[in-house]
């Protein structure tokens, strides 16, 4: 049988931390406030340069973290015959990040596109890696979760909710054509667009001449917008419901999880689908408090750092989570 195994991780994290505190001086919150909500302590921004621009842009952050997978996966860059770069906000309008990964690691033209699923979309790319490999079309695929947010947030008290959230990075896994067990065994994925305006960024709008205007901008619509309440209850049920469903796919039950690698949205509802699947800390992987979101950078980077930690090893059963603006959510399940 052939699978599509991760045989390499890697990620980038700006230099930059951003505290609660540090948010503290300019937004009408506190370390106390953020952290009992969210479990976030810090998170990292990309630093300004003088012209105004971020120091690095998305695709570059994850060609840096793609380069840490390839040396960790021990291939070479011209064995990638296909990417996808997982996000919410590309570099332009179009094209795509994944060209631009194309361009800078040298891919002899290999295979790119986008997915455009934000907070699931690690889970939708890891999905469809395995598709690639299981048809044939592809044996070796790069898979990116790259954002950058906080050139997006609203840095004043009306967005305070949402800007001492997100985090910028990147996270990348190799996947390549293995025969035996290792692998994806099964992804589930799924979407319910009713809700789509509860965790949205409205503009710019492609139904609009010039696709923004100076209304849109005063009442502060170009800015990411949450019902927190909606978003939390709407999550924490889904993300059972994905795992058990990729497990019951699977033919495995919760006991046989090794570790469960979540999409880091909220600590809270990290800690609520472990209590209720019946998992152990040691089954669950956080680091939140330290990224905070990133969106769909979130699980990638949480690979690559359990890797380095020693909390995978080879066989060990992995499941992959999300949910997120769509609303959409889904889940992989992994042979390690």
């Amino acid at each position: 049988m052939i699978r599509a195994a991760i045989i390499g991780t890697g990620f980038f994290a700006p230099e930059n931390v951003v505290t609660n505190d540090d948010l503290a001086q300019i937004i009408d919150t506190s370390d106390k406030w953020i952290t009992e909500r969210s479990g976030i302590k810090e998170r990292r921004w990309l630093a300004m340069g003088e012209d105004g621009r971020t120091v690095l842009n998305g695709a570059e952050m994850g060609a840096k973290a793609a380069e840490r997978a390839i040396a960790n996966a021990g291939i070479e860059n011209s064995d990638i015959d296909q990417v996808i770069f997982a996000t919410l906000n590309p570099d332009v309008a179009f094209p795509g990040n994944g060209v631009f990964i194309e361009e800078l690691l040298g891919l002899n033209t290999a295979g790119a596109m986008d997915i455009r699923n934000q907070c699931t979309g690690f889970v939708y790319g890891l999905a469809a890696a395995d598709g690639f490999i299981r048809a044939g079309t592809a044996k070796t695929v790069l898979v990116i979760g790259g954002e950058i947010q906080s050139t997006a947030l609203d840095k004043s008290d009306r967005g305070r909710d949402m800007s001492v959230l997100f985090g910028d990075g990147a996270g990348a896994v190799v996947v390549q054509a293995k025969e035996g067990d290792q692998g994806v065994i099964a992804s589930v994925l799924h979407s319910q667009g009713r809700y789509a305006r509860d965790l949205w960024l409205e503009g710019p709008v492609a139904t609009m001449e010039g696709r923004i205007d100076s209304a849109m901008i005063d009442e502060g619509r170009h800015f990411p917008k949450m019902n927190g309440q909606i978003v939390f209850k709407h999550a924490t049920r889904r993300f059972c419901e994905s795992i058990n469903e990729v497990l019951e796919k699977g033919g495995f039950t919760p006991e046989d999880i090794d570790l469960m690698v979540p999409h880091q949205a909220n600590q809270r509802i990290t800690d609520a689908v472990g209590q209720r699947l019946g998992l152990k800390p040691e089954q669950v992987f956080s680091n939140i408090a330290k990224y905070g979101n990133t969106t769909a950078a979130t699980i990638p980077i949480a690979l690559a750092e359990a890797v380095e930690e020693g909390r995978l090893k080879k066989g060990d059963l992995l499941v992959t989570v999300a949910f997120g603006s769509g609303f959409t959510w889904g889940a992989n399940l992994v042979r390690w």
